[in-house]
């Protein structure tokens, strides 16, 4: 006969202010319906990518400039190599979303081909990217605000983390409500740069295509330099920054509908078409026009003005930008806490963010997010050129041992039979015939990514990259800390070689008594059901304090011996472990000694803050106390 009854569960719910703010709770039945098609998952998830074209180019003119205005010409080089590498990775990804249906990108695939410690490495350089993309989209949109309102310009660190609060709110709904929210201002930043882009190669092929009017004063960083291979390499790595955000679809194919590794993967080349568009037609135009780079006004901006002039139209294509860059922060919303979600179910970060909310999102993780962006927004006053270098390395790390876990995949497909297959963690492996073509493709991207990689980490190293080059490694003993205390939490708690504990014969319980009320008197009644060896314990702070409570425990003490701990410095704590601790050295290995804490709890959760809740302070300083238990016995308080 079976122990076990099951009770079904109830499915109302009371409207607070949590329902308000995100939303009534959905049951988990219903994580099937919250899915997301290839319409909206391009807004949740390829906002990043595409919000990145609107400063690649920028960044790359930021490092010719210390050339001169000669060697901008090198910036449609520079950008046609930058889009070949983003064909390879996407791909790569495209690949990696066939292979792994069930999401997880660079660390599951790192995880079942690689091993532990590279899991561990992709998981610390997507963490910390996931965090940058906030930090960085959001400044970016910030600083194209305060170009169009110079005065809030010493706010903008502030108006950046409200609106990650903002974000935050809507992503806390859902990801179907979320993606609803930002699909419209998505697809009309999409749609104004076509527009811009199409009357920008009329007007060039018309030879009606201007310079910038009024350009603002050049920016360089540094001393003027020749241009050489160097310069070169450290401006191709600075515009690697549009391919941030390429990974983030294979990170969440469990958000789309099925067929999701379908709608993923097309919706992956929707995304990297575009962006390859969008990014190559504005450094086309910015070197046309003679773009400069310049903190004052931005690259787009220039372009703007010079295809539109002071218009409608280029009011409208600003604010689209402006807007397309404060929501690029939406992937990192998307994708980390799913991520978090894979590493904490792996016991490499707290198990509480493996955990839905009650919008099946996982609510935790986003507001980690939020926090951690907002810290780094704070750090570096939303200052986007202080923010960059930061930025690439964790993005091309995680793509590197993306790659080069799916070159091995390929590998241990190729020397299966055919029809053979093998269940690994995150994936069926199966034979595949072309496993040789799949192996080069991704063995090369691989190699490339790492490349680029190690250039920006010489490059930028002296400019901020080095704090990521620290920050990840952190991250990975934290990892495995975290994983090291959880496998040793599963080794004590283990059934394997668990035997029967010893009876308890005898049983102690201690009554602390803070005063003679209502709420002791009813710890005490409590404290006697349980065992007849019933000690209370009160400590005294002066004279008048013990006569007092020696009164009336003799009227309601009923019978029970009262141990009175004088204390002259006026210690409460100090005085009663004391005695706990004397009664603990001399405890029978078949004796439990119980710590009854009467606990009194107003019918207003503020009025706690007017007491000394020493109650809580109590049960914190036992809780670690072997052959201890500790018992609060709460009265409530009637609000009248």
């Amino acid at each position: 006969m079976s122990t076990v009854l099951h009770r079904p569960g109830d499915h109302t719910h009371r409207r607070n202010w949590r329902t308000v703010l995100v939303g009534k709770p959905l049951p988990t039945d219903a994580a099937p319906h919250q899915t997301v098609g290839k319409f909206i998952g391009l807004a949740v998830f390829a906002s990043d990518a595409l919000s990145s074209s609107a400063y690649a180019t920028q960044e790359i003119l930021h490092i010719l400039a210390a050339a001169g205005t000669s060697a901008m010409a090198n910036v449609l080089p520079i950008s046609m190599a930058i889009v070949v590498l983003l064909a390879i990775v996407s791909l790569s990804y495209e690949q990696t979303i066939h292979a792994y249906p069930n999401g997880g990108g660079s660390y599951i695939v790192a995880r079942d081909n690689l091993g532990r410690l590279p899991s561990q490495i992709a998981g610390a350089s997507l963490w910390t990217d996931y965090i940058l993309t906030v930090a960085v989209s959001i400044s970016s949109g910030v600083a194209q605000l305060t170009y169009a309102f110079p005065s809030l310009l010493e706010y903008r660190a502030y108006i950046a983390m409200g609106l990650v609060v903002l974000i935050t709110m809507v992503n806390l709904r859902g990801v179907k409500e979320s993606g609803a929210a930002f699909a419209l201002p998505t697809y009309f930043f999409v749609a104004m740069m076509l527009l811009t882009i199409a009357t920008g190669l009329y007007r060039y092929f018309t030879g009606s295509l201007p310079t910038v009017p009024n350009p603002p004063a050049i920016e360089h960083q540094g001393q003027m330099v020749s241009v050489g291979a160097f310069l070169l390499l450290h401006a191709f790595s600075s515009g690697t920054a549009a391919l941030t955000g390429v990974e983030a679809i294979s990170d969440g194919i469990q958000a789309f509908n099925q067929p999701r590794s379908r709608n993923a993967g097309i919706t992956l080349i929707w995304m990297s078409s575009i962006l390859a568009v969008l990014f190559l037609s504005i450094s086309f135009f910015a070197y046309h026009i003679g773009a400069v780079p310049s903190e004052a006004e931005t690259v787009i901006s220039q372009i703007g003005r010079t295809i539109w002039g002071d218009s409608a139209a280029y009011t409208t294509l600003i604010w689209s930008t402006t807007v397309i860059l404060i929501m690029a922060a939406n992937t990192s919303f998307a994708d980390f806490p799913r991520l978090s979600a894979f590493l904490a179910a792996d016991g490499f970060l707290p198990r509480q963010l493996a955990f839905r909310g009650s919008r099946l999102v996982y609510s935790r993780g986003i507001v980690t997010l939020a926090l951690l962006a907002c810290l780094l927004i704070y750090a570096f006053d939303a200052s986007v050129n202080r923010l960059i270098p930061l930025y690439a390395i964790g993005v091309f790390l995680g793509f590197t041992l993306s790659q080069a876990g799916m070159a091995k995949r390929w590998i241990k497909a190729g020397r299966l039979k055919a029809g053979e297959t093998v269940q690994e963690r995150g994936s069926v492996l199966a034979h595949e015939p072309k496993w040789r073509s799949k192996m080069l493709i991704n063995g090369f991207g691989s190699c490339l990514t790492l490349v680029v990689m190690c250039i920006f980490a010489i490059t930028k190293f002296t400019t901020g990259a080095w704090v990521v080059l620290v920050i990840i490694p952190l991250l990975v003993l934290v990892f495995s800390a975290i994983n090291a205390h959880y496998r040793d939490i599963a080794r004590r708690l283990s059934l394997a070689s668990y035997t029967a504990q010893p009876r308890t014969r005898r049983h102690r319980v201690i009554v602390a008594v803070s005063g003679v009320h209502a709420g002791s008197l009813q710890a005490l009644h409590y404290a006697r059901s349980i065992t007849s060896d019933v000690t209370a314990v009160h400590v005294s702070l002066d004279p008048e304090d013990a006569h007092r409570v020696t009164q009336l425990w003799d009227t309601w003490g009923q019978g029970v011996r009262l141990v009175m701990l004088e204390s002259p410095y006026r210690l409460l704590l100090d005085p009663l472990l004391k005695y706990i601790n004397e009664l603990l050295v001399y405890r029978q290995p078949d004796e439990t000694v119980t710590i009854v804490v009467p606990q009194f709890v107003p019918a207003k959760t503020w009025h706690n803050l007017l007491h000394t809740q020493a109650a809580l302070f109590l049960r914190m300083a036992l809780m670690f106390k072997r052959g201890v238990v500790v018992v609060d016995v709460p009265y409530q308080l009637d609000d009248n």
